[in-house]
């Protein structure tokens, strides 16, 4: 709720980052093998969801000199890798697939509901909906809301872009297949198998 009224671009991320960190903890607090799963599984995938949207809000103030959500009307249109690199972000962050976001919110909420906490579930899908209610209208306003002021800026330096669609890229691929590269699908099943005495 406190993102919702965030104009400031890093402070709405901090803020989700505190939301985002509560779902681990929700996890935990279940006490159900599905559910841990998912908090384990969400430290990877909020990882590589939220920096690529810093990294969005860094190439943004040192390219355009915005900081502001209310500054960004048209910047997708001059910035569309970077823009582009924020939506998944955004989508993943609302848990919606294909991004890594909603893999690991789908495990929580599983184990909320084959545990019998049908609270905690309802918390976590209206979470999702704040999650998109205050990420998707940047991505609007970014490529649906016409704008001159950006004309002839173009992408940040190849520095800045290449990480940032990288990481991106990264929840795209990790939510499509959860085990490439580290097997974090498998590490997070065989942790909460250690924790709770090989109970998934």
């Amino acid at each position: 709720m406190l993102a919702l009224a965030q104009d400031n671009l890093k402070r709405r991320l901090a803020y989700s980052t505190v939301g985002h960190l509560s779902y681990i903890v929700l996890a935990a607090a279940l006490i159900d093998p599905e559910a841990f799963i998912g908090g384990v599984l969400h430290i990877t995938t909020h990882a590589t969801m939220k920096i690529t949207l810093f990294f969005v809000a860094g190439a943004i103030y040192a390219h355009a000199h915005r900081d502001n959500i209310s500054q960004l009307d048209g910047i997708g249109r001059a910035m569309p890798w970077t823009m582009s690199a924020f939506a998944i972000g955004a989508i993943g962050l609302a848990g919606l697939p294909p991004v890594n976001g909603f893999e690991s919110k789908w495990f929580i909420g599983a184990g909320a509901a084959t545990s019998g906490q049908e609270l905690a579930l309802v918390v976590l899908l209206i979470s999702g909906v704040l999650n998109a209610a205050y990420f998707f209208p940047i991505v609007h306003r970014a490529f649906l809301r016409p704008s001159r002021q950006y004309e002839g800026i173009g992408e940040a330096s190849p520095l800045m872009v290449v990480p940032l669609v990288a990481t991106a890229a990264l929840s795209l691929v990790l939510g499509v297949w959860p085990n490439l590269l580290v097997r974090f699908y498998d590490l997070a099943v065989m942790i909460s198998g250690a924790v709770f005495g090989g109970a998934t």
